[in-house]
């Protein structure tokens, strides 16, 4: 019997099934500036051209027993613009998510048509993703040698389709809603020697910018994000402070995960933000985790275009 590593047993535990689901989507703590990676009805529903990167590190110091790095990490990038002609706006986004040894590498391309209504805009939009799901056999240290659930290739990865539709409502600069549902098809593939199935995920979430009568120069901002795979459930309640459009911080928790902390600011048409997060899981309790750390770049080229210039000029929505 071969000493097993912490990531080789997680893989077990999923792989004992016929039918295996994969892990959820990738988490960020920077949500609230991330309305594009989860829903394709925001592309261009801001007055600009945006890029947005996000790097995570999670649990940092979560190791298997041979001492091996096999916490969570993710990297995001994402574009979108709103395109008048076709009456809407199309995003471009990239993930690379990786968990102890699987590596998920996507694309996606998303369309959203706008509606104008009384006090804001509607974009309804879909989106088509093509994932990348590798799984690095030959670092697994079963504890039962020849374990058919942990044998294979080397490497061994397959192409999935991933398909997605959303629905994202502005109101002006003061408030904001979202649903949107991912992984519509649930395809699934067979890595190794069982199948692997991607989930379906549903996204809502809301917020609402509040300028204070008696100091104008701040702006709170109270918002949440409703996530479910169907199976497990995750609420992220988060607030942040604005101060003349330049700095902000705030706090989120996500409940049973984690406290976070927020900090950050915008220089012309850059923002940079980084967060925090203290693990409040029993992973966190036990030592196994020292948080996780994550850092959010942005950048918005502005257009002129007509009843939407003055839109979604909050660093929230940048």
């Amino acid at each position: 019997m071969k000493k097993h590593t912490i990531a080789a047993l997680l893989i077990t535990m999923v792989f004992i099934c016929d039918d295996v689901s994969a892990q959820q989507e990738a988490q960020f703590s920077h949500n609230m500036f991330n309305n594009m990676g989860i829903n394709p009805g925001f592309a261009g529903l801001r007055a600009a051209i945006c890029a947005t990167a996000l790097a995570r590190q999670q649990w940092v110091g979560f190791r298997d027993e041979e001492g091996t790095r096999v916490n969570p990490e993710t990297y995001s990038f994402s574009i979108d613009a709103p395109i008048p002609f076709i009456r809407g706006g199309l995003g471009l986004g990239f993930v690379q998510d990786q968990l102890g040894f699987e590596t998920t590498l996507g694309v996606k391309l998303a369309y959203a048509y706008h509606l104008d209504l009384n006090y804001g805009t509607l974009g309804i939009g879909g989106q088509v993703g093509f994932l990348d799901k590798r799984i690095d056999f030959s670092n697994f240290r079963p504890i039962n040698d020849g374990d058919p659930a942990l044998t294979g290739s080397a490497d061994e990865s397959r192409m999935f389709i991933d398909f997605a539709l959303g629905a994202f409502y502005v109101m002006d600069d003061q408030a904001w809603a979202g649903l949107s549902v991912s992984q519509l098809s649930q395809q699934t593939r067979e890595i190794g020697t069982a199948d692997h199935q991607l989930r379906r995920h549903i996204y809502l979430t809301a917020g609402y910018n509040y300028t204070l009568p008696s100091h104008p120069a701040f702006i709170v901002s109270p918002s949440v994000l409703l996530k479910s795979d169907f199976g497990s459930f995750q609420t992220d309640i988060n607030a942040l402070i604005t101060y003349n459009n330049r700095f902000w911080g705030g706090v989120s928790y996500r409940l049973e995960d984690a406290a976070v902390i927020f900090l950050g600011l915008t220089f012309e048409q850059i923002s940079i933000g980084y967060s925090y997060d203290i693990t409040t899981s029993p992973l966190g309790r036990s030592g196994r985790s020292y948080g996780s750390h994550e850092i959010m770049l942005q950048y918005c080229f502005d257009l002129d275009i007509g009843k939407i210039t003055e839109s979604h000029r909050n660093v929230r929505f940048l």
